[in-house]
C-alpha cells in the first residue's frame, strides 16, 4: 500500500523493490512468450505448414519474425546426382497476428505492476521496471535464435516443377552444339520433377536480438503513452493531459479494426471451401491486412511489385492490379477502378478516424479552454501530432518483401515475387492532416451534447489541473453532475422556510406561490424539522449528575460583581 506521493509506501522508502521488479519482469516476458508461441503453433497448424517440419522450430521462427528478427533459409537440392541445383529464399515480414498477442500481455503486465505504485511512481523505480523488461526480452530473442534452426521438405512438382521441359515425356530441350535431347531425358526429369526439397532455415542471432531489444521498448513506450491509469514520475503532468488522451484514443480505435478484421475472416470462413486456412492466415496476419487496408483507405500511395504464386495469397482487386504490371502507386482510386466496392474500404477508414476524434474530445480535460472552438482546436492539435507518428510506423510494419526461387540445371521450377511499401513521407502528412481534421469535427459535437472532457482519467484530473471545469469523481461525499437543472418541485431540499419557490430557482413556478410544506421544512438543507433540545436526565439519574463547577479565583483587589455571591456564583454554575 502505497502513500499519496506513490515512493514513500513501506518496502519503496529504501529504494526500488527489487523483488517486485524481477517478479513482474518475469511474469510479463513469459507470458508474452507463450501468447506468441501458442498462437504461432495455432496458425502453422491451420494452415498445415507445420506438416513439411518440426512444429517447434518453425513456431520459434515465426515469432522471431514477429519482433522483427531475420531468419535465413538455406537450400540443398542434389539428387540422382545431379549438381548444380540451388534453392533460394528471401521473407521479410513481420507477423503482426504474432506480435500483437505477445504486445498485449506484455504491455498489460507491465502496466499492472506500476499501478501498485500509487498515483506517482519514482524515475528511478520505472527505468528499473523498464529495463529488467527490456533485458529478460532480449534474452528470451537469444533463446529464439537458439531454437529456430530446422530443415523442411519442399514439394518440387507444388511449386511449379511440373513445367520443366521434358517433364512431360516429350523432349524440348535445346542444347547449344547437341541440339534437342529432350527425348533423351524425359524419364530422369520426370523423376526430378517428383522429388522432394530439403530446405534449411535459421534464425539470425545479431539481427533478432537487436529486434528484440527496439520491439519490447517501443512496445512499452506505447503502452506507457496509451494507458491513462498508469502512474508517471513527478514532472511528466503533460502526458496525462496533452499526450494519453490522443493516443489512448488511436490505439483503441487500432484494436477495433483488428476485432473488426478478424470478424470477417471468420464470416469468410464459414462459406469457404477451406475454412481452417482462412482462419490460420487471420490468426498470423489479421493486424497486416487490416493496417494495409486503413493506410490505404486513407489515401497513403504504396509501390508495389509482384508476380508468381505469391500473388494469390493477395486479396482482390490487389493482385489483379498487380498481374497488370504497371508502374503506377497502388491506390484507392486505382483499386476502385477495378472494383467499386473498394471505396467502401475509405469509408471504414474515415469512420475509424472519427471515432478516434470523439474518444479524444472526451478523454481531453476542458479546463481552460475557451468556448467550443478552443477546445476544438486543442483537440485537433494533439489528434493530428499522434496520428502524423502512428501513420507512417503501421505503413512500416506492413511493409512486404519476399521473394523465392528453386533452379534445377539452370532451370527455374518456381519463381515468384512480392514488395509492398508505403511512403512514409506521404503517409506522416495525410495523418496530420487526417487527426487534425478528426479531432475538431469528434470535438465539435462532443462539446454541444456535453460529454465533452466527462471520460477523463482521475490523473489527469489532478495532474496540474486547477481550474478546470471538469468534475472530479462522484461519491457520497462529492455528488456528480445532475442530468438536468434543479426543480425545488421534486426536491424538498431546495425549498427554504417561507420562501417562494421562484426565489429558489427561477422561472420553475407562477409567482404567488409558497413552497409546499415550508412551514415544516427547517432551514437546514438536510434536516426535515428543528432539532428538539435534549431532555433533562438529572431527573432519572441525580446521582450521574455532575457538580457544578466552583467559581473562579479572585484576585486580592479585585471587584466584587454587583449581586454578591449568590449572584456570582449562579453566573458560575450557569
Amino acid at each position: 500500500m502505497s502513500t499519496a506521493t506513490g515512493s514513500a509506501g513501506p518496502g519503496r522508502a529504501s529504494g526500488v523493490p527489487w523483488a517486485d521488479v524481477v517478479m513482474s519482469a518475469v511474469a510479463a516476458v513469459s507470458w508474452a512468450l507463450i501468447g506468441m508461441a501458442g498462437t504461432a503453433t495455432l496458425g502453422l497448424r491451420l494452415l498445415d505448414a507445420d506438416a513439411a517440419g518440426a512444429p517447434g522450430p518453425m513456431a520459434a521462427a515465426v515469432v522471431a519474425l514477429a519482433v522483427g528478427g531475420s531468419v535465413t533459409p538455406t537450400g540443398d537440392v542434389s539428387v540422382f546426382g545431379l549438381s548444380g541445383a540451388e534453392a533460394d529464399t528471401a521473407v521479410d515480414v513481420m507477423p503482426l497476428g504474432v506480435g500483437l498477442v505477445g504486445a498485449l500481455f506484455l504491455s498489460l503486465i507491465f502496466m499492472r505492476s506500476l499501478r501498485v505504485a500509487g498515483v506517482v511512481v519514482s524515475g528511478r523505480e520505472l527505468a528499473a521496471r523498464a529495463g529488467a523488461v527490456v533485458a529478460l526480452a532480449v534474452a528470451t530473442a537469444g533463446g529464439l535464435a537458439w531454437a529456430g534452426h530446422d530443415v523442411i521438405t519442399v514439394d518440387v512438382a507444388a511449386l511449379g516443377g511440373d513445367g520443366l521441359p521434358g517433364s512431360e515425356g516429350g523432349g524440348g530441350l535445346d542444347v547449344p552444339g547437341l541440339g534437342d535431347i529432350g527425348e533423351l531425358l524425359p524419364d530422369r526429369v520426370g523423376d526430378l520433377v517428383d522429388a522432394e526439397v530439403t530446405v534449411g532455415f535459421a534464425v539470425d542471432t545479431a539481427p533478432t536480438l537487436l529486434a528484440g531489444l527496439f520491439w519490447s521498448a517501443g512496445v512499452l513506450l506505447v503502452a506507457l503513452l496509451a494507458s491513462r491509469r498508469t502512474p508517471l514520475p513527478r514532472g511528466w503532468d503533460a502526458l496525462h493531459r496533452v499526450v494519453r488522451p490522443a493516443v489512448s484514443s488511436v490505439v483503441a480505435v487500432l484494436l477495433v479494426a483488428v476485432a473488426a478484421g478478424i470478424a470477417a475472416a471468420g464470416y469468410a470462413a464459414a462459406g469457404d471451401d477451406h475454412p481452417r486456412r482462412i482462419a490460420g492466415a487471420a490468426l498470423l496476419g489479421a493486424p497486416n491486412g487490416v493496417w494495409l487496408g486503413v493506410s490505404v483507405g486513407l489515401f497513403v500511395p504504396w509501390d508495389a511489385q509482384g508476380n508468381g504464386a505469391l500473388l494469390g495469397a493477395l486479396p482482390h482487386p490487389l493482385d489483379d492490379l498487380l498481374r497488370m504490371r504497371t508502374e503506377e502507386p497502388v491506390t484507392l482510386g486505382a483499386l476502385a477502378g477495378l472494383d467499386g466496392r473498394v471505396w467502401l474500404l475509405g469509408v471504414g477508414a474515415a469512420t475509424a478516424m472519427l471515432l478516434a476524434g470523439v474518444l479524444t474530445a472526451v478523454r481531453t480535460p476542458v479546463g481552460g479552454a475557451p468556448g467550443a472552438g478552443g477546445f476544438a482546436g486543442r483537440c485537433a492539435v494533439r489528434l493530428g501530432a499522434a496520428t502524423a507518428v502512428t501513420l507512417p510506423v503501421l505503413v512500416w510494419l506492413t511493409e512486404v518483401s519476399m521473394g523465392a526461387s528453386l533452379s534445377m540445371l539452370g532451370y527455374d521450377a518456381f519463381d515468384a515475387g512480392l514488395d509492398l511499401s508505403g511512403r512514409l513521407g506521404t503517409a506522416a502528412l495525410l495523418g496530420a492532416v487526417w487527426g487534425a481534421g478528426a479531432g475538431a469535427v469528434g470535438a465539435l459535437p462532443a462539446w454541444a451534447c456535453g460529454v465533452a472532457g466527462t471520460r477523463v482519467a482521475v490523473l489527469a484530473r489532478g495532474a496540474g489541473n486547477e481550474g478546470s471545469s471538469v468534475p472530479a469523481p462522484s461519491g457520497p461525499y462529492r455528488p456528480g453532475l445532475p442530468h438536468r437543472p434543479p426543480d425545488p418541485d421534486t426536491n424538498p431540499y431546495l425549498r427554504l422556510p417561507g420562501a417562494r419557490t421562484e426565489d429558489a430557482v427561477p422561472g420553475r413556478s407562477a409567482p404567488g406561490d409558497t413552497a409546499a410544506g415550508a412551514d415544516d421544512v427547517a432551514a437546514a438543507p438536510t434536516v426535515a424539522n428543528p432539532i428538539p433540545p435534549r431532555p433533562d436526565r438529572s431527573r432519572l439519574w441525580p446521582d450521574r449528575v455532575p457538580p457544578p463547577p466552583p467559581p473562579p479565583p479572585r484576585s486580592s483587589g479585585s471587584r466584587e460583581p454587583e449581586g454578591g455571591d449568590e449572584d456570582a456564583r449562579g453566573a458560575g454554575g450557569r
